[in-house]
């Protein structure tokens, strides 16, 4: 079956509703979060993880990612970025060594470096795939959790990779988390889909790579997307400034 009749198909027996455009407006409290919008995931040669030829849906997400939050940083509303970073003698199986500290992998993209220098954003290094449970401190208080009390945040804008992965565990765990109270007063979590990307290992590929699963890109970015709504999560294709 080509690759096209499989999405139509995967399309046909999983749909979902995609919501009107976010609009973000000055009376609703939003926070964004970016999810791992790092060098190992998303720049050409950037170690184990990163694409390895120039890749659309990456590109997209990059670039959505930067305008999106020029727009917070431009109205000084709360930015939330994840960085996956890892120690060299923690491994993360199933994966291979990747966004280790000192190899440039770990930081953020070239278009989105200024962030860290904005007084609105919050980084948060993190050693696992959940970033609900890597925001976690020794003395048993949250970053993130922390984040959404303190700056009353009652909307959260998801973008990032991998759709599929990172993504979804973190949207998975905030949902829950709000459900149980414990991110009061969130109400909603938003996933732009535009505004997110997984990556592309053919089946052809990963027969040749030992342990490997196939993981065909567009195909695992509408199952992230699908398992993300049905947690709970509002999925939406577009993202309106207001001016």
């Amino acid at each position: 079956m080509m690759a096209a009749e499989l999405i139509k198909l995967l399309k046909l027996e999983l749909p979902f509703v995609e919501e009107e455009a976010f609009v973000l407006q000055e009376d609703v409290k939003v926070g964004l979060v970016l999810v791992d919008v790092v060098n190992g995931f998303c720049t050409l040669g950037y170690g184990n993880l990163a694409p390895t030829e120039p890749n659309k849906q990456i590109s997209m997400m990059v670039k959505e990612s930067v305008r999106i939050a020029k727009g917070f940083c431009e109205r000084k509303l709360p930015v939330f970025a994840f960085l996956d970073t890892h120690h060299p003698d923690k491994p993360e199986p199933p994966y291979p060594p990747h966004c280790i500290i000192g190899t440039g992998e770990e930081n953020l993209v070239p278009a989105l470096e200024w962030l860290e220098k904005e007084p609105n954003v919050t980084i948060r290094r993190k050693d696992c795939i959940n970033g609900l449970v890597g925001s976690m401190e020794e003395d048993g208080s949250n970053t993130f959790i922390d984040w959404v009390k303190t700056k009353e945040i009652k909307v959260i804008l998801v973008l990032g990779v991998c759709t599929d992965i990172c993504v979804l565990d973190f949207v998975s765990a905030a949902l829950s988390a709000r459900n149980r109270g414990i991110l009061s007063p969130l109400e909603d979590v938003v996933v732009y889909s535009n505004g997110c990307a997984t990556y592309n290992l053919p089946v052809q590929v990963a027969r040749n790579i030992k342990g490997a699963l196939a993981h065909p890109q567009e195909v695992m970015h509408h199952v992230g997307l699908y398992m993300a709504k049905g947690r709970g999560a509002k999925i939406v294709r577009e993202v309106l400034i207001d001016t």
